[in-house]
């Protein structure tokens, strides 16, 4: 991907082309070549070999999990694995049943129909989508007040498969027609560092495996991450280095993008930092804790809080978030005298962690 500046005859249009090139060959197309989640692989290969033998579109799928672990990738690999074609929108997209309906109609007998960002659909839209799902049928209302009428019209077997950052917004009815509803986890530094290898084959970089290493590290366990870091320690070794990535070239070069060695970027540390030294620790309410950092309170609790929690760097409790031991020692910070993470022995962590 190219950051230098571009004449205007290139326009942000052959960037944004040029990206999304890079970024389309990152993506495996095949099971067989798609890193890490295991289980879900074997799940997948058991309900797509299924579906083959039958010659019928297998279930139903939602992919759920933080953005950046492959839900998308997912999608377009149940498609060429399938051998049909797939096509792709999202939740926001689809404002009124009409739109829905418009791409039901135009699907071919055992495409994949891919709605990413699902829990975000309007009620109107979901209404029309149960019966599609389940009896591959649309209904349509034609007219209005007491002269309209229902009009139920067939749609070709498809097989729709779904994407989710948040499950918990996704209707019970919505997602009891899914026939696979399955969570990705976030993924090791074994296979981050197998992903990074590959990208840097694919992009021709010289790098070793300490370097290698360093990035996977520090991916916060996200293939997305890893590759955007991959590109930027890149441009750090063409500019300021030999080109080669070895493990000082990684470390400074992530070192002058602000990334750490735990993985935080320069919000997780604002919001650290403001949790220790602007609230003492805490507990301290969400929305307080997103204004003092300038971000959305959707941003903080959806991006960078579950990766924080996830290293132990801060708690959910029932007055709000609190910095943990880790948190302070992280910063280098002392934390007040007598001000210790709250309930940190309590045998219901677990349940304060949920609320």
């Amino acid at each position: 991907m190219r950051d230098e500046l571009l004449s205007p005859d290139e326009s942000a249009e052959d960037n944004e082309h040029d990206h999304e090139m890079e970024i389309n060959g990152l993506r495996p197309t095949s099971l067989k070549d798609f890193v890490g989640q295991s289980e879900l692989k074997e799940h997948l290969e058991i309900i797509l070999g299924a579906a083959k033998k039958r010659n019928k579109p297998p279930d139903h799928l939602l992919f759920a999990g933080p953005p950046g672990l492959g839900k998308t990738t997912l999608a377009n690999i149940v498609a060429q694995e399938m051998g049909v074609a797939i096509h792709s929108t999202s939740g926001p997209a689809l404002e009124r049943a009409g739109d829905l309906a418009a791409i039901l109609t135009k699907l071919e007998p055992g495409d994949v129909l891919f709605i990413d960002e699902i829990h975000r659909l309007s009620k109107a839209v979901e209404e029309v989508l149960y019966p599609a799902m389940e009896d591959y049928q649309l209904d349509i209302v034609l007219g209005k007040g007491p002269a309209a009428r229902s009009v139920r019209l067939s749609v070709a077997p498809f097989t729709l498969v779904a994407a989710t950052t948040r499950t918990g917004l996704i209707t019970g009815p919505l997602r009891d027609r899914f026939g696979l509803v399955a969570r990705l986890d976030y993924y090791d530094s074994a296979d981050l560092n197998t992903i990074v290898l590959r990208s840097a084959g694919i992009f021709n970089i010289q790098i070793e495996e300490a370097g290698s290493k360093e990035i996977s590290v520090r991916a916060r366990g996200t293939p997305r991450i890893a590759n955007r870091l991959l590109r930027r320690v890149r441009d750090f070794a063409e500019m300021k280095a030999d080109g080669v990535i070895d493990e000082g070239t990684a470390k400074e070069g992530l070192r002058v993008f602000g990334i750490d060695q735990r993985g935080l970027d320069k919000v997780d540390r604002a919001i650290l930092n403001a949790l220790c030294q602007q609230f003492s620790g805490g507990p301290v309410g969400l929305s307080t804790l997103a204004i003092s950092v300038s971000e959305p309170t959707e941003t903080v609790e959806d991006v960078y809080e579950p990766f924080l929690i996830q290293q132990g760097l801060i708690m959910r409790t029932p007055r709000g978030r609190v910095a943990t031991q880790s948190a302070w020692v992280h910063l280098n910070l002392e934390p007040p005298v007598g001000n210790k993470p709250e309930r940190q022995n309590s045998p219901n962590l677990l349940t304060e962690l949920d609320n």
